[in-house]
């Protein structure tokens, strides 16, 4: 029996769901549906941060709520989650830290991207994402948001769907053949409704095409009016060496002050000049 997902899953929830990698010997068994459902509830609570009521971690995981509870109950007994005594509110425990102590890589990038991040953000006066793509997302693991509204707000260690953002969809655009197929059979079989172009290659492919031209993505307007409210858009380019790439970097500004044209006449040339200066400092580090 696997866990039952709705089209409306959030991709943070869909990324953090293990996969058999290319070589990798398939499970003799059937993944526990409990273990499934404990960490999806987990990771519903670290990414709805002040929102992580039953009733949210119930829309983003599609898990029914008499489940969320046991869930939960089950997390705080561990000592992961714990809840507020005022609110209905639950939130992780500094124990979820060690969950990844042994996972270094983006820290490295974080260093050596940071200081270039915040020279930029004076620069043009918006705020960016520096993520690298972390088998079925983008992991964002510098941010210039930090004084951004909380709504704006993205901490280090956002998961951002592949197929919706700048992010994503500047990296596959320009990823090795074998590593963007390999993303997109694991894609094309979530149901996540970001996913849903996976499932239509020769479109995809057109759009990709486009983006190695014109050398930037944009955010998907479904994904500004789901997480943004249409407020918010998104110029995305990679980092990337003429032989290798390391990630991407973005640049998101209000709707209401820039045009679509407008920011990328204003921003681009600025992205991609700083995106070039990540790269020549991330070559040869200890992260690639």
């Amino acid at each position: 029996m696997t866990v039952p997902r709705s089209r409306g899953h959030s991709a943070f929830l869909q990324s953090d769901r293990p996969q058999i990698e290319r070589g990798q010997r398939m499970a003799s068994y059937k993944p526990v549906t409990a273990a499934l459902r404990v960490l999806e509830v987990l990771a519903g609570v670290n990414r709805l941060g002040s929102r992580a009521n039953v009733a949210e971690i119930h829309h983003v995981t599609g898990i029914d709520k008499a489940t969320v509870v046991r869930m939960l109950e089950t997390l705080i007994a561990a000592g992961y989650v714990l809840r507020d005594k005022d609110q209905a509110i639950y939130r992780p425990t500094g124990k979820t830290l060690s969950l990844g102590t042994a996972y270094d890589r983006h820290r490295i990038v974080s260093d050596i991207v940071s200081d270039d991040l915040a020279d930029f953000r004076q620069q043009i006066g918006w705020p960016s994402d520096v993520a690298l793509f972390d088998h079925d997302a983008m992991l964002v693991v510098q941010s210039s948001r930090n004084n951004e509204p909380l709504h704006f707000k993205r901490a280090s260690g956002f998961r951002a769907p592949v197929l919706a953002t700048s992010l994503g969809l500047a990296y596959l655009a320009n990823c090795s053949e074998s590593e963007r197929e390999d993303y997109l059979a694991r894609a094309a079989a979530d149901p996540a409704a970001w996913n849903d172009i996976a499932r239509n290659l020769p479109l995809l492919n057109v759009k990709l095409a486009a983006i190695r031209k014109q050398g930037f993505a944009t955010m998907e307007e479904s994904y500004s009016r789901s997480y943004y409210e249409s407020k918010f858009f998104s110029i995305g380019v990679p980092i990337m060496t003429a032989d290798r790439i390391f990630g991407a970097i973005n640049v998101i500004y209000l709707k209401s002050a820039l045009t679509e044209k407008a920011a990328q006449d204003k921003l681009l040339l600025p992205l991609q000049e700083v995106a070039n200066r990540m790269a020549v400092k991330l070559t040869g580090s200890a992260a690639f």
